[in-house]
């Protein structure tokens, strides 16, 4: 492709919002690049079972869904790339996106970049993710039937999840490095009066612990630091959910897009728009709400809808 072709639609970003952003725009003949970044199909990659995407009944591995929704896109004529947006000029249109030192342009462009859940950054975290560790509670409660699960946090996320969990789980422990929890009164009452979650104060994970023996991951349980003391703990238990917050993948955007306090891009009103005419966002990097798949998804799918009607008024 030549710095001189101007492409209909750039895309950034390949999880459930880029990729169906791509089949729509496939469709429409609008011959879409996808960007599709360090971690290709998103969030959904680093899930093992996902069993509430509508059309799975017995469930579906999450790169597996992602790899389906790709070859959708390809086979309408999505060109889809293993590379990451380094830079982005919306000054003018066609807008330019450059890559590993190419310039690419578009008459629109879909940010669908996605958020990352805040994690630990313990390498036994990243071991056992999706064999045990989530930071989906909603995505993952299922598998816990029974079972006794932490969670990680103290805020209203970590609230949410926790009394989301007490529907799957027998008990829910939340542990918390300060001695008291942040979220707000109602749902910190709320969590309190729940009989199956208990609390652990002025404490955090210092370690994952599980067994791996021939590539067979077996989660066992956590080691907890309290921060006062200092003194380790060992608590076993058949889960681990981090409720510590989300972050948008927007700094490529700040100072350009219009993002809230947290980084999430805002859009108008019943729509994908951005403050950019002619740049969308879809999926997780603008929705601090929802935060799943199938909603990533619908919005993937306005923002090709919104994307074809701008260039059928502009161009």
């Amino acid at each position: 492709m030549s710095e001189h072709e101007i492409r209909d639609v750039i895309i950034i970003g390949s999880g459930p919002a880029g990729l169906t952003a791509a089949l729509y725009t496939a469709r429409a003949n609008l011959k879409p690049l996808v960007f599709e970044g360090h971690q290709p199909g998103g969030q959904l990659t680093i899930t093992t079972e996902v069993e509430n995407f509508p059309g799975f009944p017995d469930g579906v591995l999450g790169p597996e869904l992602m790899d389906i929704f790709r070859k959708q896109a390809n086979k309408f004529g999505a060109q889809t790339v293993f590379k990451s947006v380094d830079e982005i000029d919306f000054s003018a249109r066609p807008f330019t996106v450059t890559s590993e030192g190419k310039k690419y342009r578009a008459k629109t462009v879909i940010v669908a970049t996605g958020a990352s859940a805040k994690l630990l950054n313990l390498p036994s975290e990243a071991e056992y993710m999706g064999y045990g560790v989530s930071a989906c509670a909603t995505c993952d409660g299922f598998f816990f039937k029974n079972q006794h699960v932490v969670v990680v946090g103290g805020g209203d996320t970590a609230m949410e999840e926790a009394t989301y969990l007490t529907k799957h789980a027998a008990r829910v422990t939340v542990v918390h490095r300060r001695n008291e929890l942040r979220a707000s009164k109602v749902m910190q009452e709320r969590a309190q009066k729940n009989p199956k979650i208990d609390f652990i104060w002025d404490s955090v994970v210092s370690e994952v612990l599980g067994t791996n023996e021939n590539g067979q991951k077996k989660f066992r349980g956590v080691r907890l630091k309290n921060v006062v003391t200092g003194q380790t703990t060992d608590v076993a238990c058949d889960g681990l959910f981090l409720a510590i917050g989300h972050q948008p993948n927007t700094k490529l955007f700040e100072h350009v897009l219009d993002l809230d306090s947290v980084g999430y891009i805002k859009t108008q009103s019943h729509s994908t728009a951005t403050n950019i005419p002619g740049v969308f966002a879809a999926g997780d990097v603008a929705d601090p709400t929802y935060r799943q798949a199938v909603s990533a998804a619908g919005t993937g799918c306005m923002a090709a809808i919104d994307a074809e009607r701008f260039i059928v008024h502009h161009d």
